[in-house]
């Protein structure tokens, strides 16, 4: 025991080392691995999902890598590179208002009639975004078909229409989801939106309310509250750089396209000045701040009719937990929220070296496993009204 002590006291340095490791060490367990925190409203729904075994465990985040932006980044960075490459089969659909946007199917999926998965990517994302892949693989894994809903202007596509996509595009949604059920007639339609797609696949369900032509939907990392998320992205100094990032992305695209060539969108340095900038006069809205008012969704979960779990990381640098809308989701039987403690933004790294299937990709499976094995808590829409029957030949009509 004194050769220990005498140890130490030659060798200071490893004694401080020693006791910061023991003192992080402390730290993940007791601050970092939680299980993660479920709110919903009592019902069959919250039970289904109270046993998902990725629910029901805590989560372990990489060790070395439990910073939220660390998580956020880090998370995209060796997605991109570990996955392995999907190939999709493309297909063109035309709009009413003749947008253009792009389906892409996964090659060698499940045949028919098996379930269907579409996937809304984020802000500039499509089929070729890491977490994209990460879903895609993970839909093959249930036995179901992909198919990734490509955006005006993204993915390659042309620019057909002066207009290109918003929060609040859930139109173009409607369009796709009935493309969709007509490639695939009779079968089970999931959905995953992912950050702005989780927007929009949200706002197409309140909007469609019973009338939701899809029997599930999972939302991953979107900003809920786009008010509050918003002032959480332009803090100083590394949610800013995010922003900035996020701000390069978004002038490069209308760039492409030939639109927001002004100065004022050349100058943006954040998404909250290209939004004011751009977006808000491109939809037509008074303000930014009205823009961000009707993009949010936390307001408007009691209408979704859907079964629809929300994973949102208590963390995330866009909604992190004290902007998550908890009493809305314990309002609700239909909407869930799985807050882990950590995960960043689509982060959500496990394990010492984060290789394998991914936790978002678990969790899908897992979800979508468990509703389909569950065909009664499938939401299904209101068969369409027959059309009146022609009166018979001969026969008057009156109206009183």
């Amino acid at each position: 025991m004194l050769n220990i002590f005498m140890l130490f006291e030659g060798r200071k340095d490893l004694l401080i080392g020693l006791s910061l490791s023991v003192l992080y060490l402390t730290y993940y367990l007791v601050e970092v691995v939680k299980r993660p925190l479920l709110v919903c409203g009592a019902g069959e729904f919250r039970a289904l999902l109270a046993s998902l075994p990725l629910l029901q465990a805590r989560y372990w985040p990489t060790p070395w890598c439990v910073e939220a932006r660390l998580q956020t980044v880090l998370g995209s960075v060796l997605r991109s590179r570990l996955l392995p490459a999907v190939r999709y089969r493309r297909q063109l659909l035309a709009l009413a208002d003749g947008g253009t946007v792009a389906l892409d199917w996964l090659e060698d999926a499940a045949p028919a009639p098996a379930p269907v998965l579409l996937l809304l990517p984020g802000l500039t994302g499509g089929a070729q975004a890491d977490y994209a892949r990460c879903l895609a693989l993970a839909a093959r894994r249930l036995g179901a078909r992909c198919v990734v809903f490509n955006q005006r202007g993204l993915g390659g596509l042309p620019l057909t229409s002066p207009r290109l996509y918003c929060a609040v595009s859930h139109a173009d949604l409607a369009e796709v989801v009935r493309a969709v059920r007509a490639a695939a007639p009779g079968a089970p339609l999931l959905a995953v939106g992912v950050s702005l797609g989780g927007l929009i696949l949200g706002h197409y369900l309140a909007e469609q309310g019973e009338r939701a032509d899809v029997a599930a939907a999972l939302i991953v990392s979107s900003p809920l509250d786009v008010v509050q998320g918003s002032a959480c992205i332009e803090s100083w100094p590394l949610n800013a750089l995010l922003s900035y990032h996020m701000a390069c992305n978004l002038r490069s695209t209308v760039a492409r396209h030939g639109l927001g060539a002004g100065a004022a969108v050349r100058r943006c340095r954040s998404v909250r000045e290209f939004d004011a900038a751009f977006t808000a006069q491109h939809f037509g809205f008074k303000s930014v701040d009205a823009y961000y008012a009707a993009a949010s969704l936390h307001d408007k979960l009691g209408a979704v009719a859907v079964p629809t779990l929300c994973l949102q990381a208590a963390d995330d640098p866009f909604q992190p937990l004290h902007v998550l809308p908890l009493s809305a989701a314990a309002a609700s039987r239909r909407v869930a929220l799985a807050v882990p403690a950590r995960g960043g933004h689509i982060g959500f790294l496990e394990g010492w070296w984060p290789l394998g299937e991914q936790y978002i990709a678990r969790l899908a499976r897992q979800y979508f496993a468990a509703l389909l094995s569950r065909p009664d808590l499938l939401h299904a829409p209101p068969a369409p009204a027959a059309p009146p029957a022609d009166p018979a030949p001969g026969s008057a009509t009156h109206t009183h």
